[in-house]
């Protein structure tokens, strides 16, 4: 009980551990997207910004002048010109923190302007390779010498002619590693940044460049923009954000265990609690067992050797607590219950034994009177052979109901003495009724009974129902043998008893009540149920010709002396 009490708490304590590291998780991963989001939203205008810079550089008159009229300017002219350019690219450096050097490669006048490094040589190579991204690759950004660039040309007016001049903004790499580092709001963290078409990539630190090795291969499989991660044997939390606009990409990453840092000590003190439960359970189920759970079990083997009738065995208790008690009232309880089986259960059974002589007494009479009256009728019939056997028969009768000694006879017997009877009834009415009265098989033959059970229910049946037949009747008696149940069966064809009379007499069956008049078919059912027990007695049901078929049934049980 202890532990049932302490579980949910200790599963409540692992719950809410992690659900708040999950709910902790959560956010942070929320937040680093938000922040990732708002990271690329900044670059992007900063980048828009420096195009709209770039545009406004190729439109100016002074460098389209420098690029077509060369020839014809005069020093004065070009240099104006050129000092002019110089002081608008280092215009448009000074306001950006993310430019690493301007340039304009002018191919007609075989040179290149500089921010950083005024005028140089015209870079043929440089001039080629931006030329040649510009004609592939439809991106905003592209990558040239690992550095992220921004280019934009100008055309003569000859078709197929090559770009009079090409503007390229190259991005300051450093400036940019500077702004992932403060997307890293924890020691451990870092963040990297992704060109995928311009093929670059920036890293924080050095660190994130193993780790991110591992995430492209999980990356590459899912398309989630969080994952738990275990690499080299820690586990990271990578978030990432994308910008279509620019086609660059930001992930960041970060330990769990910085996740898990400011539930520790929630979890050292989820283990005391474990910890200190458990001794606390052991401790509780030791004192429980020794002083609870061992006198209790011995109260209970108490009472099992009570109820397997040991009544002579008593619980001896030195202390004097609750236990004590209830074992001086254990052992007060077996006298009392020793007193009573010796008063009450004996005088009991004397008074059943009594009762069950009084109602064998009361079928006597009853059956003494129909004999003389079926005598009477072979009398007035004049037929001395047909007398003769039936005063053989009925001197066999009442030789057996006569007998004195055990209430209870045998099946067999018990059978004999009904089959005779039926034998009288069959000299008197062998023309109008058939008799089918099947043999008892072996096994019901040493089944005890009460004596006068068969005989007063086929005495009904002639009585109440056969004889009062216009045409012919038909009597039968059969017997069914289960594992734990005997039949006799006696049925017949009369139809003498309606629906509402059969309901009747199956509720008088059934009452319990002792002003009933006990002859007949309730005197055999309480009898019945007085020697075999509850579910034993008679059962009345309808037959298919429309009669009444009477089933005795006997729980068997091996004290009742049957085989």
């Amino acid at each position: 009980m202890y532990l049932v009490v302490i579980l949910p708490i200790i599963l409540l304590g692992v719950y809410l551990y992690n659900w708040s590291y999950k709910n902790a998780s959560d956010e942070i991963s929320r937040n680093t997207l938000a922040q990732l989001s708002t990271y690329l939203e900044d670059l992007n205008r900063e980048i828009e910004w420096l195009e709209i810079q770039q545009y406004d550089v190729v439109q100016e008159s002074d460098l389209n002048r420098l690029a077509v009229t060369w020839e014809l300017m005069d020093s004065v002219d070009k240099k104006k010109s050129i000092d002019y350019m110089l002081h608008r690219l280092t215009s448009i450096k000074s306001n950006s923190a993310y430019v690493k050097d301007i340039y304009i490669h002018i191919r007609t006048i075989g040179k290149t302007l500089s921010e950083g490094n005024g005028v140089l040589p015209f870079d043929q190579d440089r001039y080629n390779a931006l030329r040649l991204m510009l004609d592939e690759n439809d991106s905003r950004l592209t990558t040239l010498d690992d550095t992220l660039q921004i280019s934009s040309s100008r055309f003569g007016g000859k078709k197929g002619a090559e770009p009079l001049f090409i503007v390229q903004i190259e991005l300051d790499s450093e400036k940019l590693r500077e702004s992932l580092k403060k997307l890293n709001v924890y020691e451990e963290s870092g963040s990297i940044l992704l060109a995928e078409g311009a093929g670059f990539t920036l890293y924080s630190d050095r660190s994130a460049y193993s780790r991110m090795n591992e995430y492209w291969e999980s990356a590459e499989a899912s398309h989630e923009r969080s994952m738990l991660l275990d690499i080299e044997g820690k586990r990271y939390h990578f978030d990432r954000a994308d910008s279509d606009k620019l086609k660059l990409s930001v992930v960041s990453y970060l330990p769990e265990e910085t996740v898990k840092r400011p539930l520790t000590k929630f979890s050292y003190w989820a283990w005391g609690f474990a910890l200190t439960t458990g001794i606390a359970i052991i401790l509780y189920a030791f004192i429980t067992y020794r002083f609870v759970h061992r006198p209790l079990l011995l109260l209970i083997q108490g009472f099992r050797r009570m109820e397997s009738g040991s009544l002579d065995l008593r619980i001896n208790h030195g202390k004097k607590d609750e236990f004590g008690f209830l074992y001086s009232r254990f052992n007060n309880m077996l006298d009392k219950l020793q007193a009573l089986i010796d008063q009450d259960f004996k005088q009991k059974m004397m008074m059943q034994k009594a009762e069950l002589k009084q109602l064998q007494s009361q079928i006597n009479p009853h059956f003494l009177y129909n004999s003389f009256f079926i005598l009477n009728s072979l009398a007035q019939t004049g037929d001395t052979e047909r007398i003769e056997q039936f005063t053989n028969m009925l001197g066999e009768y009442f030789r057996f109901i006569t007998r004195n000694g055990q209430e209870n006879v045998l099946l067999s017997e018990e059978i004999k003495h009904a089959r005779t009877y039926t034998e009288i009834q069959k000299l008197r009415f062998s023309r109008r009724i058939k008799v089918q009265f099947d043999e008892l098989p072996p096994e019901m033959e040493r089944i005890r009974v009460p004596r006068l059970i068969v005989q007063p229910i086929i005495e009904n049946a002639y009585e109440h129902s056969l004889e009062k037949m216009p045409e012919e009747g038909f009597l039968r008696v059969t017997f069914e043998l289960h594992a734990s149940e005997a039949r006799i069966v006696i049925e017949d064809n009369g139809g003498s008893m309606d629906e509402e009379q059969l309901e009747m007499l199956n509720a008088r069956l059934t009452s319990t009540g002792e002003t009933e008049e006990m002859t007949g078919m309730i005197n055999i059912h309480r009898r019945m149920m007085l020697t075999y027990g509850e579910g034993s007695g008679l059962q009345l049901t309808r037959t298919e010709q429309n009669g009444l078929r009477v089933t005795i049934c006997m729980k068997l049980k091996e004290e009742m002396g049957h085989v």
